[in-house]
């Protein structure tokens, strides 16, 4: 078995190096890694760029177990148990389902040193691109590919931490405390000291080095993996590497998290045509990379649409190469009677939500788990339980079309193009296929469906909320929109209580699961917390601030 190296950065005495045996590059660890000894060949390189990946697919947790941090499972896992859309059948994730956390509480600390963990390798991996450049081992054309595939992870790693370790940016519009954005590689005791330096800064200075980011690699990056230059170009890469329009997609993820709509709308009109195709479906193509909607809302959660139309960028996991039972994404959320252990089952909040309508096909993504009073619901978006090789989605073409749907209708209301956005989501799911803009099916929105823009931009939300069940969206859209006066959930909302095996707590019984009578019947057990409480954002870990003092603690947890 090759060597995977997982190196973060705390300091006491110099760099402490994680390791753990996995597959990546059978080299020196990476703290050490120099032209002489990695970058010496184009292939090389190549493979240096794809240890970036497997850092985003796996890292350490607990010492040197492989679980599915930051981005191979995990930060979708803890994306929709921070949320209330989806619950728990046992303790697992209880910490952070209950907020209990504390700055020693693994499921933060990990996600904090693994993100932190990929970044670094992220800015190693530039500076040995830039010296592989400069000897001519690689192409002057090939490396700023390289780099902007280095600078996309690195973005998307430290949107994760703010949204997790930091409030919101429309909380005193990007004046309040960000986090420490690492731009430069640690490899050795004078960059290590550099870092140590470093302070916190705001968040406005967080978006606009990662927006910065995102830019660089949305010029230097290929519209399509088939396009870009050789090796990048394999087939098999087609959503496991970034692209143009990833890099685009996670800007307006970025300006929607800053409130920033007009430059949604911006990015947006880079990716979305101004008018949709009206008699075919889906209605909108993507102008770069030909993304668009599968016909189906499962064909995306399918082996072939996996690498297919919908899923622009996703986090690889195979059957040889995947993150064991508590890092796999089927295993946690299936259902037993495929291999799953459906620890993480669908909340009853989510399918009694009323914008969910009964007959809508996206229903049809949940299953039945057990039996009698105490049977649940699970996704079933999340198939290869036994294999675990389910990737994890991070950006889907869905995401694109409501995010600018969102904007739109910040801006513009109930305009003809936000309801255009919204219906091509919404009408696959609905009963007799998903028809198009000349012949809707019947119950697609028009303009006299809603009675205000605020009922109109509540609806775009709740169907981010259906569409992304089990995806891991949730609590970003609960972060962002921590103080918007009509959209905020007052905090981390309430939750239905652990149930099954754990003995703490009432079970959920499978009558609450009842399609058509709302929630006004749930009585959630799982305690709220406002948004001025502490707890609305992690603390910054204790193995982080007992070794770097320059990393300040949010407010109400201790050093």
């Amino acid at each position: 078995m090759k060597k995977y190296i997982s190196t973060f950065i705390f300091f006491v005495l110099g760099l402490i190096i994680f390791t753990s045996c996995k597959k990546t590059l059978d080299v020196n660890p990476y703290n050490e890694l120099t032209d002489n000894s990695v970058y010496t060949s184009a292939e090389r390189v190549e493979a240096a760029v794809n240890g970036v990946y497997d850092a985003a697919q796996s890292g350490f947790y607990a010492g040197n177990i492989i679980r599915g941090y930051p981005f191979g499972s995990a930060n979708i896992q803890q994306g929709d148990m921070r949320g209330e859309d989806m619950g728990l059948t046992v303790s697992f994730y209880s910490l952070t389902y209950e907020s209990i956390f504390n700055n020693a509480s693994p499921n933060n600390d990990f996600m904090f040193q693994t993100l932190y963990a990929l970044i670094n390798k992220a800015n190693l991996t530039i500076d040995g691109v830039n010296i592989a450049a400069s000897k001519g081992i690689i192409s002057s054309t090939l490396a700023p590919v390289y780099i902007g595939e280095m600078r996309f992870l690195r973005a998307m790693a430290h949107h994760e931490l703010m949204i997790n370790f930091a409030r919101p940016y429309r909380d005193g519009n990007g004046t309040q405390l960000g986090i420490i954005y690492r731009d430069f590689a640690v490899n050795g005791a004078i960059a290590a000291a550099a870092a140590a330096a470093l302070k916190r800064t705001t968040i406005a200075d967080n978006y606009t080095k990662l927006l910065a980011d995102l830019d660089f690699a949305e010029a230097n990056l290929p519209a399509t993996n088939a396009a870009g230059p050789a090796p990048f170009n394999a087939a098999a890469n087609k959503t496991y590497r970034a692209t143009k329009a990833a890099a685009i997609a996670l800007k307006m993820r970025a300006r929607l998290h800053m409130g920033d709509w007009a430059n949604v709308l911006i990015e947006g009109n880079k990716l979305i045509p101004a008018t949709p195709s009206l008699s075919s479906y889906p209605g909108f193509t993507s102008l770069i990379g030909g993304w668009k909607l599968e016909n189906a809302p499962n064909t995306p959660f399918t082996t072939a649409g996996w690498q297919g139309n919908e899923t622009v960028f996703s986090i690889r996991n195979a059957t040889t190469d995947q993150n064991g039972p508590n890092g796999a994404l089927a295993q946690m959320a299936g259902n037993p009677a495929i291999g799953g252990r459906g620890v993480i089952r669908v909340s009853p909040i989510l399918f009694n939500l009323p914008a969910f309508r009964c007959d809508d096909l996206r229903r049809n993504l949940m299953s039945i788990a057990g039996s009698g009073a105490l049977a649940y619901y699970v996704t079933s978006k999340y198939t290869d339980a036994v294999g675990q090789s389910d990737p994890a989605p991070q950006i889907r073409w869905a995401e694109v079309l409501l995010t600018m749907a969102e904007a739109e209708a910040r801006l513009n209301g109930i305009s003809t193009k936000a309801l255009q956005l919204l219906n091509d989501v919404r009408n696959r799911a609905l009963p007799g296929g998903p028809g198009n803009f000349t012949t809707p099916p019947v119950n697609s929105y028009t303009t006299g469906s809603f009675g205000n823009s605020t009922a109109f931009i509540r609806a775009i939300l709740d169907e981010r909320r259906i569409e992304f069940a089990g995806e891991g969206k949730r609590w970003g859209d609960i972060h962002r929109n921590g103080t918007d006066a009509n959209f905020n959930t007052g905090g981390i909302p309430a939750k239905m209580a652990i149930g099954g095996a754990n003995p703490c707590c009432p079970a959920v019984v499978f009558a609450l699961y009842s399609c058509g009578i709302g929630n006004t019947l749930l009585v959630p057990s799982v305690p709220s917390y406002p948004y001025s409480d502490f707890r609305f954002i992690w603390p910054i870990p204790l193995s982080e601030t007992q070794v770097n003092q320059n990393y300040e603690q949010n407010p109400g947890y201790p050093r």
